[in-house]
């Protein structure tokens, strides 16, 4: 079979596909998930597409979504970039970490704390940024 090929059927593995396209400290699970979405054309996969492209953190699995669902024959429309937090109180959590730490901590010890208390944060700027990512995180560091 073309994995290309769309099924007008509903996924057996539908609540796994669910918990993945739910996982917010995983942007490339999300993004997986709406590639085999994307392959099962039923009412459930469909809606759970269209709250991927409205609500998700990460524009990459934003599009992803959209683009499925225009394969789907959906009149969809991609939601504009977001700008400032991607996720809310973003800027106030990255402050609390780094007062948490202490005085002379390094840029590479932020990271690493940000990374274990909020793997939200952490996975969705990732997945935005791209490779830009380091840079920004360190910037942004700097400038708290």
């Amino acid at each position: 079979m073309n994995t290309s090929e769309v099924k007008n059927e509903f996924p057996p593995h539908y609540e796994d596909l669910k918990k993945s396209a739910n996982r917010t400290s995983n942007w490339r699970e999300r993004l997986e998930a709406v590639e085999e979405l994307g392959k099962w054309k039923d009412a459930q996969t469909i809606g759970l597409l269209k709250r991927i492209l409205i609500n998700d953190s990460v524009y990459k699995v934003q599009q992803a979504a959209f683009y499925k669902l225009k394969g789907f024959g959906e009149a969809v429309q991609l939601p504009p970039q977001k700008k400032g937090d991607l996720i809310k109180g973003t800027t106030k959590s990255l402050v609390r970490i780094k007062k948490s730490l202490p005085k002379g901590h390094t840029f590479e010890e932020f990271r690493e704390k940000l990374q274990k208390m909020r793997t939200d944060i952490y996975d969705s700027y990732e997945g935005e940024k791209g490779d830009d990512f380091d840079q920004w995180l360190e910037s942004t560091w700097a400038s708290l």
